[in-house]
């Protein structure tokens, strides 16, 4: 069997590892092509070219690359024409990967016309749910089936043409501290009886510019109610210096964890009694460790008014979509204040009971205890080649 992957950033690397892993224990003798990182190289895969030439993001960092990007992506699709494959699977990235499906599966190339037809599978499901929802009938010209994270997304995909299995979120799979770490944490940093609150303000430098403020003083105002309390911040790659940099003005000091220090940042997940974190995937991984939060998040004036009128739900909080509930606060765009933060602090410190609940839900419907992901999607990609 000759699978064909695309990954274009490191948590597509991980998925696209975990799924190859599945597809050698449930077919045995796999060849594998495409682009990847280091994860995925680990499982048998030599790059075509390095991944990190597709990790970009934003207009402003895409438009120097533009042309390269262009040749990057002809380049591709050429491979994936002469080799051939049983399947070819693209994994999130959609900006680069739909554009190599797309010359694929119109078979042509350069005024060149192919006469075979590759099978195309996408693994994670665009968020149509939330905003254009004309993304999954566009990508079903493209597009034959798709493996989605989220429980709720198969009918969407399906109601454009395509097939679709919930494969389960890799956040499952991923490790978690035991109490036992938890305790040896607040141990290792003195961290007394007051609460533990983790500061998550994001893992790129435009979030963390403009949160950081209003974070420290959400935090400082918590600190007056609670004068014994710790933060700790675990930094995310790639914007240590500028953490640092403004940590240094905050009046509560918080205890910062390297971005390379997994094992610290598992065990200052599950001590915490509370998080302010920045919205995005970041609410599932406190799930996981059954941390309460707060979700807080603001992007420039522009974005907030365009995707505000794009925006087709109620709440972007991950845990409050997959649980059906909206026991999560959050405080998105011109509610991203102090004000309106610190009570929605105190007030899950007081009774987190509500959160518990939702998130021990969202971890069972994303498929905790179960199969492990990376094994649904290959038993799914499999099950979509034999039909």
């Amino acid at each position: 069997m000759k699978v064909f992957l695309i990954a274009g950033e490191p948590s597509g690397d991980k998925l696209g590892a975990a799924l190859m892993a599945g597809l050698k224990e449930l077919a045995g003798d796999v060849e594998f092509l495409g682009i990847g990182g280091v994860a995925m190289t680990a499982e048998g895969l030599s790059s075509q070219f390095p991944m990190s030439e597709l990790s970009i993001m934003g207009i402003a960092e895409v438009a120097p690359k533009y042309f390269h990007l262009k040749r990057r992506i002809r380049e591709t699709a050429e491979a994936v024409i002469a080799a051939n494959p049983d399947v070819l699977i693209t994994i999130d990235s959609p900006d680069f990967c739909l554009r190599v499906a797309k010359i694929v599966k119109s078979e042509e190339l350069e005024g060149r016309t192919f006469g075979h037809d590759i099978p195309t599978v996408h693994y994670v499901a665009p968020s149509v749910w939330a905003w254009r929802p004309k993304r999954a009938t566009k990508m079903a010209q493209w597009i034959d089936n798709v493996l989605a994270l989220l429980p709720f997304e198969p009918p969407y995909m399906e109601a454009a043409g395509m097939g679709c299995d919930f494969v389960g979120h890799p956040v499952v799979a991923e490790p978690v501290a035991s109490e036992q770490e938890a305790t040896a944490f607040r141990i290792q940093h003195a961290i007394g009886q007051g609460p533990l609150v983790l500061a998550l303000p994001g893992s790129r430098r435009g979030e963390v510019t403009r949160l950081a403020e209003r974070f420290e003083e959400s935090l400082h105002r918590l600190q007056q109610q609670h004068p014994n309390m710790t933060v700790v911040l675990p930094v995310a790659q790639g914007v240590d210096s500028l953490v640092r940099e403004l940590t240094t003005r905050w009046r509560i000091q918080p205890i910062l964890i390297p971005a390379d220090d997994a094992e610290q940042k598992r065990a200052a997940f599950r001590a915490a009694d509370v998080a302010l974190a920045a919205s995005g995937t970041v609410s599932l991984e406190l799930a996981a460790s059954s941390t309460p939060m707060v979700i807080a998040y603001d992007m420039n004036w522009l974005s907030r008014i365009l995707i505000g009128r794009l925006l087709k739900i109620d709440t972007v909080t991950l845990v409050n979509l997959v649980s059906d509930t909206r026991v999560v606060p959050e405080f998105l765009g011109a509610d991203c204040t102090p004000e309106k933060i610190t009570p929605a602090l105190l007030a899950t410190l007081a009774d987190p009971t509500a959160q518990n609940e939702a998130m021990a839900l969202t971890m069972e419907r994303l498929g905790r205890g179960g199969e492990a992901p990376g094994l649904r999607a290959a038993r799914a990609v499999l099950s979509a080649l034999e039909s």
